[in-house]
């Protein structure tokens, strides 16, 4: 074993005895890799704010680029979910080879190398109304898969379905792993993908990169975010060299726009609410936030009208006046009238309901 080899496996076990004190950005570096490029500090970045929930949400700032990398040993910690991975241009990272235990059978069911849409028989209605996803956490962390502006979006494009984003590049160009996770499809697909990678992530989502010029991973393999997983092409049903990205939970696309801001490379948010209509091919990223707004001042119009006591009317009698009445429920002529859209001189038929609250 050479030297750095050696270096790499000091300073990993090293860093086992201060796993409690990694930061959110889970990547380490050997001395021999400090040029490696960094993305900004997380508090760097502008903060943004949904107008929904008034909540503070700042972009995650990708991970540090691994480029082409193979592992080439692992290494136990105290954690036996949790190992730590040697890379051949001697940097280390904090790989969980085991699900959460919210869900230890991310990695067994519905798995499949051989086909690339594998979840047989699960539809929408199949899935909850909606599901919270942890994206990055102090271990995990988040990459793009190709910075740059978008050639075509999510949704419906010349009477089909298109359920990605393509991003436009150069043959050849590094393609990246977005999260953490295993590889279940590396292969050429006679489906329009062409050469196609899809890794199942820890958390349950599956990310989709297709028309690849080369593929860098196999079936099976743990692979890193930010770690190159392939190269840009234009294989299979495609008119020029772009990434088709997708992204899918339980077999259900969306848009993968929700995730990522493709023209910085930021990920919008640590954690995400999918909503079982968002799996549709119409519910674009863009619209969120409109039909979430509406949703929410139609909630604090039932809330305030809950707050007010209900409707109270009188049934009107022989000898009855506008302002007897408004005497007798302590309001006004005025308020009476508006209530009802009546005026002053409006005749009062017997058995008639006047508003009065």
């Amino acid at each position: 074993m050479k030297w750095y080899r050696f270096l790499a496996v000091a300073v990993a076990l090293i860093a086992v005895n201060s796993l409690s004190a990694q930061q959110s950005d889970s990547t380490a570096v050997t001395p021999k890799a400090d040029t490696a490029v960094v993305a900004a500090k997380v508090d760097s970045l502008p903060v943004k704010v949904d107008s929904l929930f008034n909540k503070r949400h700042t972009p995650i700032a990708p991970v540090r680029t691994l480029g082409v990398v193979a592992p080439i040993d692992t290494l136990p910690t105290m954690d036996d979910a949790l190992q730590i991975v040697l890379f051949n241009d001697n940097t280390w990272r904090y790989v969980r080879t085991k699900p959460s235990p919210q869900d230890s059978t991310i990695f067994s069911e519905h798995w499949n190398n051989n086909v690339t849409h594998v979840y047989y028989g699960i539809t929408v209605d199949h899935l909850p109304e909606a599901t919270a996803i942890q994206l990055v956490d102090s271990l995990g962390s988040c990459h793009y898969p190709y910075k740059g502006w978008m050639s075509s979006k999510y949704g419906p494009r010349r009477g089909r379905a298109h359920q990605g984003v393509d991003l436009p590049l150069k043959t050849g160009d590094p393609v990246y792993a977005t999260f953490d996770g295993k590889v279940r499809y590396s292969s050429f697909s006679s489906s329009g993908y062409g050469n196609l990678v899809i890794i199942r992530h820890n958390n349950g989502l599956e990310t989709y990169y297709a028309h690849l010029s080369e593929r860098l991973v196999e079936a099976n393999e743990w692979v890193v975010a930010g770690q190159q997983i392939g190269k840009g092409g234009s294989t299979g049903r495609s008119s020029g060299p772009h990434l088709h990205f997708e992204t899918r939970y339980k077999g259900q696309s969306f848009d993968p726009e929700r995730l990522f801001d493709f023209s910085t490379g930021e990920l919008r948010r640590a954690d995400l609410l999918l909503k079982r209509r968002h799996f549709s091919i119409h519910a674009k990223f863009e619209q969120d936030f409109t039909d979430e707004e509406e949703e929410a001042r139609q909630k604090a119009r039932e809330e305030e009208a809950a707050k007010k006591p209900a409707a109270q009317y009188h049934t009107i009698k022989d000898g009855d006046t506008l302002g007897a009445i408004a005497i007798k429920y302590k309001t006004t002529v005025k308020a009476l009238c508006q209530l009802n859209n009546i005026e002053k001189t409006t005749i009062l038929r017997l058995g008639r309901k006047l508003r009065v609250r």
